[in-house]
């Protein structure tokens, strides 16, 4: 099986749709489940990689097919998938099908390199997600029976590179849609700094949000990352281009951090290990701090044999608007077959500070959870998934279980279909600190158009 690297399965198996042919990252060749041209237009992830459209270096490096680059199919049927090989739809200004093209029929559209060229270090983007459920699951999907409009987003961005020396790069996140309120930087003190103020609310749940603007510095395998930016803690992302499902697990949202503002190195000791160390100013500030919020941000990602990787992340200290405390997050991937992956995600939190509307002013915050998701690509436009969580927060157990598809009719676009169905048996008897809907089956389905 092909050796790959923990960072690139991170990012894979958050997105779960397959690719005919091999995608590449800096480093170590991913297979061929990876769904790189979603990633390649996901804002953020939170593991920083950038990956190259699935047929780089492969079928297309200079619109000819050399026999046997895409595998035993060659460059055809079974193979890099027809047009994939320099003919097809691929346009003049090399930016392959459009939002349109086919999935299995050449590149995506990218709006990076129709506006700055296919090698330039800048870089914009974004994507467009709108979507239906029909009830409320009091994560994000709070506007049951009704098209929501969840994620209009764009970023702007410079790739630092210190593969040749110091380097400087930068990135910005703008988006509107129901999902700003949960990525505003809500852990200031007062809405008064950055995104975190009553302008950037827009009513009936809309609003806008600046989820991340940075600044980087990189010089050999090391970048530094300065300013307002996505936490590395937990699998499960903000972006919807970077996650399979259209709904959340329960502890992504009531038992990790969003964002960070702060100063976070990343240190790459080899191919197969990555470490990450800063200064943060605790739980989902934006350029503020709260209550003297100061905390340590870090953790290792690696990967321990070609199939599995692991990924470990810690959040302690001052957390602002949780107290004083310690959250531990860890991923668990593994690549079962070319076409099936397992995911074990599981998060430990403690704070000495109630963080939920009906906690005493004494009380403190305590949670454990475990994850479970398992993803299976069935071919170029079709994926299937299921995730299976119980989270229990203040001695409440609460349990979801989701299983959904991802359908992949043109390279830009993936439409997300699934069922779940959350429960609490404390919850149903009274016992709800989440204020959760319990007892709920919901259908629901979005579609994501990255560009």
């Amino acid at each position: 099986m092909t050796k790959f690297s923990m960072r690139t399965w991170m990012l894979m198996t958050a997105a779960g749709l397959g690719c005919a042919a091999s995608a590449h990252a800096a480093g170590p060749v991913s297979p061929s489940i990876l769904r790189a041209e979603s990633l390649l237009n996901a804002p953020s992830d939170r593991l920083d990689i950038q990956l190259v459209e699935c047929t780089t270096g492969d079928c297309a490096t200079g619109n000819a097919c050399t026999t046997g680059s895409c595998g035993a199919g060659g460059c055809g049927t079974g193979g890099c998938g027809t047009g994939a090989c320099g003919t097809g739809c691929e346009s003049d200004w090399g930016i392959g099908c459009g939002l349109f093209g086919g999935a299995g029929s050449g590149d995506p559209f990218d709006l990076g390199t129709l506006v700055f060229g296919e090698d330039s270090a800048w870089d914009i983007g974004g994507h467009l997600q709108n979507g239906y459920h029909s009830e409320a699951d009091g994560i994000t999907n709070t506007r049951p029976e009704k098209f929501n409009n969840h994620q209009s987003w764009l970023y702007l961005q410079k790739t630092a590179d210190g593969s040749e020396g110091l380097d400087w790069g930068m990135r910005i996140d703008g988006m509107y849609g129901q999902d700003a309120n949960n990525t505003q930087a809500y852990g200031n003190p007062q809405r008064d700094r950055w995104d975190f103020q009553d302008d950037f609310d827009r009513g009936a749940g809309y609003g806008f949000a600046i989820p991340q603007a940075y600044g980087t510095i990189a010089y050999d395998n090391l970048t530094v990352k300065v300013g307002h930016f996505f936490t590395y803690a937990g699998y499960e992302v903000v972006p919807s281009t970077g996650n399979f499902f259209y709904s959340h697990a329960f502890t992504w949202n009531f038992t990790e951090p969003f964002t960070h503002t702060g100063a976070v190195a990343e240190y790459a000791v080899s191919d197969d290990v990555t470490l990450h160390g800063g200064w943060v100013a605790g739980w989902d500030t934006g350029f503020a701090r709260n209550n003297g919020s100061s905390a340590f941000h870090g953790g290792v990602i690696a990967q321990v044999s070609d199939d599995v990787s692991v990924s470990y992340m810690t959040v302690v200290g001052n957390n602002g608007w949780i107290g004083d405390g310690h959250t531990h997050h860890f991923v668990v991937t593994t690549a079962l077959t070319d076409n099936l992956t397992h995911v074990l995600s599981s998060d430990i939190s403690r704070g000495n500070q109630g963080i939920f509307a009906a906690a005493p002013a004494d009380s403190t915050f305590h949670s454990v959870s475990a994850a479970n998701y398992l993803l299976y690509t069935i071919n170029d436009t079709l994926s299937t998934g299921a995730r299976g969580e119980w989270l229990k927060v203040q001695g409440v157990s609460y349990y979801e279980t989701t299983v959904g598809l991802n359908v992949r009719p043109t390279s830009n676009l993936v439409v997300r279909p699934e069922i779940r169905h959350q429960w609490s048996p404390a919850g149903e008897k009274g016992n709800n600190p989440l204020g959760v809907p319990v007892s709920e089956t919901i259908f629901g389905i979005d579609a994501v158009m990255s560009f």
